[in-house]
């Protein structure tokens, strides 16, 4: 035997193409990979969706519907009344009547929804051409789907990969729910095909995006005219001092024309039939105005 034939491996290797490698496409080295997939991915199927434009609704994702709210509060004061206050704190009966108070903004959101679907159906520009997107999650999310769904719409939810609380809820449409691993993508596609934000009561995350669409608009980095809505003025004028702004200098007047309070679904869909209405741009759109 010769020694190239003794030499000789006795396998064969079968190599993979780069694309097909999972444990490439999660390394550090292949983030760009990543982060450019969670573009073209949404733009690809938001294009075969026939998606032009958005109303976004941000709001808090622990805000339950009233009949959840309803239900807990009755098991609670249930158990009170059988077992006796040890069977649950006082100030578990006192969250759990705040719970139905603050539920009303689900109820408000999904009716808000509703009106905004109904009304984009009645347009001659296609099923999809005024989507409701949310978060696609629990709270004021779920509740946006909702209406959406229950006007007979599509309806958008893009989620993002949490250690908690964020989950799937069940009326986001099922061609059109999304999944994020980075913030700022998931960011990109809420802002990208927006026409209109609607603000309801929230924490952290709504804060964050409220404040980055105020910035994009106050910036011109979004190109285009953009309603944006704060639902409830009695919870963001007690959670944000606004006059505080103006009253240091640290914005001017026409800043503060960027928003608007709001109250009922009625008033916050009449504002955005005319913002809208005025749009030239909106009543007579581009293919894909968002490419």
């Amino acid at each position: 035997m010769t020694n190239q034939k003794k030499n000789k491996p006795n396998h064969t290797v079968k190599p993979r193409l780069a694309y097909e490698d999972h444990r490439f496409l999660r390394s550090a080295d292949a983030r760009t990979l990543r982060i450019a997939s969670e573009y073209l991915e949404p733009l690809s199927r938001l294009r075969r969706a026939g998606v032009q434009n958005t109303v976004v609704f941000f709001g808090s994702a622990r805000i339950l519907s009233r009949e959840d709210a309803l239900r807990q509060l009755r098991e609670l004061t249930k158990r009170r009344k059988e077992k006796g206050a040890a069977a649950g704190s006082a100030a578990a009966l006192r969250a759990a009547h705040r719970a139905l108070e603050m539920s009303r903004y689900y109820e408000e959101a999904r009716e808000l929804a509703r009106l905004i679907t109904e009304w984009s159906l009645s347009f001659g520009s296609g099923p999809h051409f005024l989507v409701v997107c949310s978060g696609g999650g629990p709270g004021i999310m779920e509740a946006a789907n909702r209406g959406a769904r229950e006007a007979g719409g599509k309806t958008i939810g893009l989620n993002i990969m949490l250690p908690r609380e964020q989950f799937v809820n069940p009326y986001v449409s099922p061609e059109l729910c999304f999944l994020f691993r980075y913030f700022f993508m998931r960011k990109l596609w809420f802002a990208y095909p927006a026409r209109a934000l609607m603000v309801f009561p929230g924490g952290f995350g709504t804060m964050d995006e409220m404040w980055e669409f105020l910035t994009l608009v106050q910036t011109h980095k979004i190109g285009r005219r953009i309603t944006i809505l704060l639902y409830g003025s009695k919870y963001w004028k007690k959670a944000v001092n606004f006059n505080s702004f103006l009253e240091t200098g640290t914005v001017v007047e026409d800043d503060m024309k960027l928003l608007r309070f709001v109250d009922s679904p009625q008033e916050a869909f009449r504002i955005l039939k005319e913002n809208l209405s005025r749009d030239r741009a909106f009543r007579a759109p581009q293919k894909l105005p968002f490419v």
